[in-house]
């Protein structure tokens, strides 16, 4: 049975079985990946930005004979997100195949469409089971990128600390642990919404902060979830210009993986090696400031051949592809309704 759910409240007992569920869907479906830890995991699935929703729901089994609650079995979340709900799915492997994952997909539509959004989006991970299960249900790919990763392990660090060193004249780099000082938020902000308007047919399900407020907004939802963010900012020194900037953040759930977020260079400070350097820069504090860390992993789309270039030359090795699929939530409901 499909019950709306929420972490906040939820017991300590079904905390755990989350976690214990989304290691088997791991196991099963990126058994390359690291498994979670209890870092704050309550945190991360109740914390949103302001004016953003998050309402979930679980399937579990029948509580124990001594009352304890039974094991969660299927979660689904979405989150309402400017005018697209976004969904996050999974179903435990020993439950696969019993109708699970389109309950809760035809209960969290339905509550989406009451609560008057149009569209649906998703992330689906390539040669998973869940690409033809989305397809079956009416979604339909807008969007791929390409994930890679870097294990550390296998860096030439000493070729990397000619990439730190290699960046133009009249630059420097600064490294800001936690996230970028108040002084520099406005300079920040703008260097990231130099690329606010660029269409490439993402269906924008990880939006940026563009302005000063969102940005401190969102830093201070990153560390609420767990998440420690680690930016290293090129400057242009005659101007105080940020020039460039690179996120990466590393969650408590999973310390041992890092997620890249933004990497942006000015179109003005473009050729000056910037890119290179601060990613560079970056790997050698984290190798300082995370001694669990020993992996990173980023996104990018296909056709960025620029920063896929960059992300090579520093070590990346390509991993799978990265879907983000749309569905109309009134055709899904429809669907879901006809087909019972």
């Amino acid at each position: 049975m499909v019950r709306e759910w929420d972490p906040r409240t939820a017991p300590a007992a079904e905390i755990e079985s989350f976690l214990d569920a989304i290691n088997a869907v791991f196991a099963a479906d990126l058994p390359e990946d690291p498994q979670w830890e209890n870092g704050l995991l309550r945190e991360y699935l109740c914390e949103v930005m302001p004016g953003e929703r998050r309402i979930s729901w679980v399937v579990q089994e029948d509580p124990s004979a001594d009352g304890q609650p039974g094991r969660i079995l299927g979660h689904i979340h979405v989150l309402l997100l400017g005018d697209i709900g976004v969904l996050e799915v999974m179903v435990h492997p020993a439950a696969r195949r019993q109708g699970l994952g389109r309950k809760l997909i035809a209960t969290a539509a339905r509550r989406t469409y009451q609560e008057g959004f149009r569209l649906m989006g998703v992330e689906v991970i390539g040669r998973t089971p869940a690409v033809a299960f989305y397809e079956s249900l009416g979604f339909a790919q807008e969007y791929v990128e390409a994930r890679s990763v870097l294990r550390l392990s296998t860096v030439d660090w000493d070729a990397l600390g000619d990439m730190a060193q290699g960046i133009g004249t009249g630059y420097r780099l600064e490294f800001c642990p936690g996230g970028p000082p108040d002084d520099l938020i406005e300079a920040y902000a703008m260097a990231k919404a130099e690329v606010r308007d660029v269409d490439d047919g993402d269906l924008d399900l990880r939006p940026s902060s563009y302005d000063p407020q969102r940005l401190r907004d969102s830093l201070g939802c990153l560390h609420r979830r767990g998440m420690k963010p680690y930016i290293v900012m090129a400057i242009e020194e005659k101007t105080g210009v940020v020039a460039g900037l690179t996120e990466v953040v590393v969650p408590a759930q999973h310390p041992t993986r890092a997620d890249q977020y933004d990497t942006i260079v000015g179109q003005e400070h473009r050729g000056y090696g910037i890119d290179r350097a601060m990613k560079a820069r970056m790997l050698f504090e984290l190798r300082s400031a995370e001694p669990k860390l020993s992996e990173v992993q980023t996104w990018n789309a296909l056709a960025n051949e620029p920063m896929r270039a960059v992300n090579a030359d520093l070590g990346f090795q390509d991993d799978r592809e990265w879907y983000e699929y749309g569905v109309d939530v009134a055709e899904l409901v429809h669907r879901l309704d006809a087909s019972g």
